[in-house]
């Protein structure tokens, strides 16, 4: 028996990442769990599904996006590249673009649902892939747990954690370059420890136009936050210790500067309720969540189209007449007109008074 085979009776829930042989292509690499039955697709694969609100069969490709993997340029690994997962609209207009950061986990459950949301919403979206990146591995997930549970936060002193914000920065920077994106709109979205790195590159960056943060991690530096320029949206709930206290450091921050911060906080929920995979997972806050993050981007990166100037000498179309339903009360009568003036600045006439 060969070594992926036994890999293949690892058991597995619906939606998590694991290593195993990919039940379409049959290369061993790290593949998702699409159904209860196990049926296993690689990541590149999983996204040209549609598994949002449709009623086509699995399997079906989604004509909205279309997903690659791509390399890009980075000093922060030995090899000088690393790999990512890039979905791109197939509208032929120029896209604002967001980068998800995701911690050493790699491409999580959570991190796809994003991509593929904001994908369907017009958004060219790039997700780094660590967990197949060189020089990427343990020492930075426990630096970046070090930093939480001894500096208060996810801390800049850390050398591991400075390489992924370098990693991170350098993928931005290919995101930006590409073909059909506008790189004037650029968004970070983030969760978990995601989230605090997603908020330090917010901060070395003054480019960027909106920062989502899912239940992040404290920062440390605290004051970090303050040379954030862009808005930021927090999504978190109200049973997690660790997003209450980010937070708290980001509402005393915005206390003392120009930060501009949205806050929702879902009541009794805790940490990892976006994930599909996880115990903590809520679909109906799950959904308003979403909901809620879907219009903060679009705020910030898709404003409504301006209207059509007049041209001058031009007059507007008149508006189309109302149509009053049958049955419905007939209007009240208009008011009396005011009193005609004969010539410029003659006083108003005066109504004659009838006779006594």
């Amino acid at each position: 028996m060969r070594d992926d085979d036994r890999m293949l009776d690892l058991p597995s829930e619906f939606g998590s990442g694991v290593v195993g042989v990919c039940d379409i292509c049959g290369i061993r690499q790290a593949v998702i769990v699409l159904s209860k039955e196990r049926f296993k697709l690689c990541v590149t694969d999983f996204l040209n599904k549609t598994w949002i609100k449709s009623e086509k069969p699995p399997g079906a490709p989604a004509p909205i996006y279309r997903s690659e993997r791509v390399w890009f340029e980075t000093e922060a690994t030995p090899k000088g590249r690393a790999p990512a997962i890039v979905l791109t609209p197939t509208k032929a207009i120029r896209h604002p673009v967001v980068l998800i950061t995701p911690d050493v986990y790699g491409i999580t459950t959570t991190l796809l649902d994003a991509a593929i949301r904001f994908a369907r919403e017009g958004f060219e979206v790039m997700i780094p892939d660590v967990g197949k990146t060189d020089g990427i591995g343990a020492l930075h997930h426990l630096a970046l747990r070090t930093g939480v549970r001894l500096r208060a936060g996810v801390s800049l002193r850390s050398r591991k954690v400075v390489d992924l914000l370098h990693l991170y920065t350098d993928a931005l920077v290919y995101l930006r370059s590409r073909e059909m994106v506008d790189p004037a709109k650029t968004a970070v979205f983030g969760a978990s420890y995601g989230a605090s790195l997603a908020l330090v590159l917010a901060s070395q960056d003054t480019k960027i136009s909106a920062v989502v943060l899912a239940y992040p991690r404290p920062v440390s530096p605290p004051d970090l936050a303050k040379l954030v320029t862009a808005p930021v949206l927090f999504v978190g709930g109200t049973a997690d210790a660790g997003a209450r206290k980010a937070v708290r450091q980001l509402t005393a921050v915005v206390a003392e500067s120009t930060l501009s911060m949205d806050v929702m906080e879902l009541p009794g929920l805790h940490r990892g309720f976006l994930s599909r995979d996880l115990s903590a997972y809520d679909l109906p806050q799950a959904e308003a969540a979403w909901t809620r993050i879907v219009a903060f981007l679009k705020q910030w990166l898709l404003p409504p189209p301006p209207k059509v100037p007049i041209p001058p000498g031009v007059r507007p179309s008149p508006p189309p007449p109302k149509v009053t339903p049958v049955g419905a009360p007939a209007p009240l009568p208009a008011a009396a007109p005011p009193p005609a003036v004969p010539y410029p600045g003659a006083p108003p006439r005066t109504p004659a008074t009838p006779p006594a």
